[in-house]
């Protein structure tokens, strides 16, 4: 007979949360809310904080300001033990000497339970990550994307109400991670669990999230869907960290009814003026959002291909215009524009945005 996990996603609540080492501030007290059953990402720079926050969470590091509630329950003073969080570290720490079956029940068999019965509960988690079987096997016998389901069975199997990961795919290669990611996701909403996930990847952070906190200089810069950070960033600096991104200057000649009319050289654009006055302004373009335009069409830009790189499913292109230096992604795969030739662009209003400094 299959044992089924029990798993319950909590509500995680931070407030005024922060860490102080001596006169160092790793974490600048700050506000979150994790709702239960979503996956929250922590993305940032190194240096940021968002380790540091994570491992508060975890009860590894000890806040020195504010309060932490877990479904509800406040455990600002709890130990780790104590906290019904799990924790996937980005070395999956293993046990080399015990088979997979024993790493995975070990925080049971610590914990008291009968062996026989934690090795029932093992055996159900490792199904749950698609490992049925591999119970007798040693980690050195295992590749390193199915150590990492081991390393996520065990955690799964304390039932915790949060789940937490550190960096856990940045030990494997380009395509597994793809595939872990997805496996991840998949498995956070079949369960229902609360997800803390931190990652430096904002590939990453785009494909799992149901939101991510951008972090910078140990505070939360912005937060939000992984759609309203890619599109309507705040920041210059949350722009660039959330995918390319071509940073211009231009300027709002007027705004009204709530549209800036923007000039950059010769293109006129309207955008959502976000709460900016008329004059100098910084702008974000995408990538994909530059286009090159007809010879004949007005309000265009002058631009010179610096740089063409054939990359198989599209093209990258470097052009020189008379607002800086531009980064465009072109799906002309087969007919490309070669460098020192001379083009006209345009920019597709939805992938262009206003932002602060």
């Amino acid at each position: 007979m299959t044992l089924a996990l029990k798993t319950r996603g909590a509500e995680v609540r931070l407030q005024g949360i922060g860490k102080r080492y001596g006169l160092v501030q790793a974490v600048k007290p700050l506000d979150l809310t994790i709702e239960g059953g979503t996956l929250v990402t922590l993305l940032g720079p190194s240096g940021c904080g968002k380790t540091t926050l994570l491992r508060m969470i975890a009860g590894l590091e000890q806040a020195t300001d504010g309060r932490l509630f877990i479904g509800g329950k406040d455990v600002t003073l709890l130990p780790a033990g104590e906290r019904n969080v799990s924790m996937v570290f980005q070395s999956y720490a293993l046990f080399p000497h015990m088979s997979v079956l024993d790493n995975v029940a070990y925080g049971l068999v610590s914990s008291g339970l009968r062996k026989r019965d934690a090795h029932a509960r093992a055996e159900a988690a490792l199904e749950t990550v698609g490992l049925k079987g591999f119970g007798g096997r040693l980690p050195s016998e295992m590749s390193g994307g199915q150590q990492q389901r081991v390393a996520v069975a065990r955690a799964l199997v304390l039932e915790p109400e949060v789940l937490l990961f550190d960096e856990p795919l940045s030990n494997l290669d380009a395509r597994l991670r793809r595939s872990m990611r997805e496996e991840i996701r998949a498995l956070q909403q079949r369960l229902g669990l609360t997800v803390v996930y931190v990652t430096h990847d904002q590939s990453e952070a785009l494909a799992v999230s149901d939101r991510i906190v951008v972090m910078r200089n140990a505070e939360i810069a912005q937060a939000g869907t992984p759609a309203e950070l890619y599109t309507q960033p705040n920041s210059v600096f949350v722009a660039t960290f959330m995918g390319e991104a071509n940073h211009i200057r231009g300027r709002i000649e007027t705004v009204q009814d709530g549209i800036a009319h923007v000039s950059l050289d010769a293109l006129r654009i309207d955008l959502p003026h976000r709460g900016l006055p008329p004059g100098e302004a910084d702008l974000v373009v995408r990538p994909e959002a530059v286009r090159i335009a007809d010879p004949d069409e007005p309000g265009t830009l002058h631009a010179t291909v610096s740089r063409a790189t054939y990359m198989g499913s599209h093209t990258e292109y470097y052009f020189a215009t008379p607002v800086g230096e531009l980064f465009a992604i072109g799906p002309d795969r087969l007919s490309r524009r070669q460098p020192g030739e001379a083009v006209r662009i345009r920019f597709d209003a939805q992938g262009v945005v206003l932002v602060r400094p």
